[in-house]
């Protein structure tokens, strides 16, 4: 049996998506085929709006409507701790806890070399640049990587690199208890994530 182009074209999509296999992608597809065309309609606007209607932040890299994004103007947010983490579902983690009132460093990465990603492809530079160039405002750089073999040497890597900074009393801590290693900092509940960033460590 042949299959139509556009659900053929409209699965080899979807199996470009992580964590889609042939059998889910074809399931969606034909799901999809049920759905009332203006329902389908906003899906397809949401789609096509989403990198048109977001932008990366120039100084924490988080993606917002915004640039800079809303926790970076917030002058309520203490500007002296950056937290940084892995990816921006990360940053929604920690704000649903509601208890961090820092600001954030999305790395959009780790070092991973078996999959060709060094230092150069994730935001390391640009949060050396910006502890850099806020001198001595900046206290504590919270490393929220997962706990995991890529997270642990990208913090390490960090760790290493700040410690060369001009800022001496600049403090470099790891979360500790509540997150188990091999666990995703973006899958932990409120309470888990509150009490890692209690229980925070010196690195």
């Amino acid at each position: 049996m042949r299959i139509a182009r556009a659900i053929n074209n409209l699965i080899e999509a979807f199996e470009r998506l992580p964590g889609i296999g042939p059998k889910s992608a074809a399931r969606l597809t034909y799901y999809l085929l049920h759905v009332p065309q203006i329902e389908l309609d906003k899906f397809a606007d949401s789609v096509k709006n989403l990198k048109l209607n977001t932008k990366e932040c120039a100084i924490c890299h988080n993606i917002s409507e915004e640039d800079p994004c809303d926790i970076c103007r917030d002058p309520s947010r203490d500007k002296n701790i950056i937290c940084v983490v892995e990816q921006p579902l990360d940053v929604l983690a920690f704000e649903r806890g509601g208890r961090y009132k820092g600001v954030y460093h999305v790395l959009h990465g780790v070092i991973d070399p078996l999959h060709n990603i060094g230092p150069d492809e994730i935001k390391i530079q640009e949060l050396i640049d910006r502890t850099q160039d806020a001198g001595d405002r900046t206290q504590e750089i919270i490393l929220a990587l997962n706990p995991n073999m890529e997270g642990e040497s990208t913090c390490m890597y960090i760790d290493r690199k700040l410690k060369n900074s001009k800022n001496q009393k600049l403090k470099v801590t790891r979360l500790a208890h509540g997150l188990p290693t091999g666990a995703d900092v973006q899958y932990a509940d409120e309470t888990t994530l509150t009490r890692a960033l209690e229980d925070r460590r010196e690195y």
